[in-house]
């Protein structure tokens, strides 16, 4: 089983191959540049480097939301462009999901946090019995005062992750009840390699969709979309 990852759900961009639970190729960027101008390049250098024929994958892993809108519409249309291309079948992984498997087999609870601004987070709840993970708490967005109050009302230690982390890291040390800790560099932003591997098993248990049918999950309006109603309540 070949499933190739992509991930543009937030600042990082990244591209991954995983064949038979065995990592292959990872690119993966943290930072500034615009999705759709890198992410096709990056699947071509990783192809170029371990010698991929497209053809040959079996399925494509997308992380599908809550992120990034213009992130997410990216991954979403690129993944879209190669199911189609390619004749390919598609995988929605949940991003908060896939976040929260970066740490698959820790022994604590893992906090995934992405920064949905206005003191608003993307984030869930989740725990590993061995590499099998378990939801807490679905992905969702909420106030950090809530999936805090959430974190310490468990009361077992907590492993905080995402981009979220330095946006938060105040309020967590001031509010969280509970021993935590901050998961390292290599392993606390979006990794395509956790998508794919996530794929793997989605791709296995027939969790596939068609090029058509995928489309992002966002959770919330966008900020365009919530002005626009501010607006008109106004009036």
């Amino acid at each position: 089983m070949k499933i190739l990852g992509l991930d543009s759900s937030g600042l990082v961009a990244s591209v991954a191959i995983v064949e038979d639970n065995d990592l292959k190729g990872e690119y993966t960027v943290n930072y500034k540049k615009t999705h759709s101008q890198t992410l096709l390049p990056m699947l071509d250098e990783v192809a170029k480097m371990i010698e991929l024929d497209l053809n040959s994958i079996d399925a494509i892993a997308v992380s599908g939301g809550p992120g990034s809108f213009t992130g997410l519409r990216i991954g979403s249309a690129t993944a879209k462009g190669l199911g189609l291309a390619l004749g390919k079948p598609l995988i929605h992984i949940p991003t908060v999901d896939a976040l929260a498997y970066n740490l698959a087999g820790n022994r604590d609870n893992i906090c995934p946090l992405m920064d949905a601004r206005r003191n608003q987070t993307y984030t869930g709840l989740y725990r590993f019995d061995g590499n099998q993970m378990e939801i807490i708490k679905p992905q969702c967005a909420v106030g950090i005062d809530e999936i805090i109050a959430e974190v310490n009302k468990l009361g077992q230690a907590v492993v905080f992750l995402g981009d979220g982390v330095a946006v938060f890291e105040a309020y967590i040390r001031e509010n969280c009840t509970v021993p935590y800790t901050f998961a390292p560099a290599h392993v606390n932003k979006q990794r395509a390699g956790a998508v794919a591997a996530l794929g793997e098993i989605y791709y296995t248990e027939g969790k596939t969709e068609t090029a058509e049918e995928h489309k992002p999950d966002y959770l919330r309006l966008s900020q365009a979309e919530r002005e626009r109603l501010e607006g008109e309540q106004k009036k």
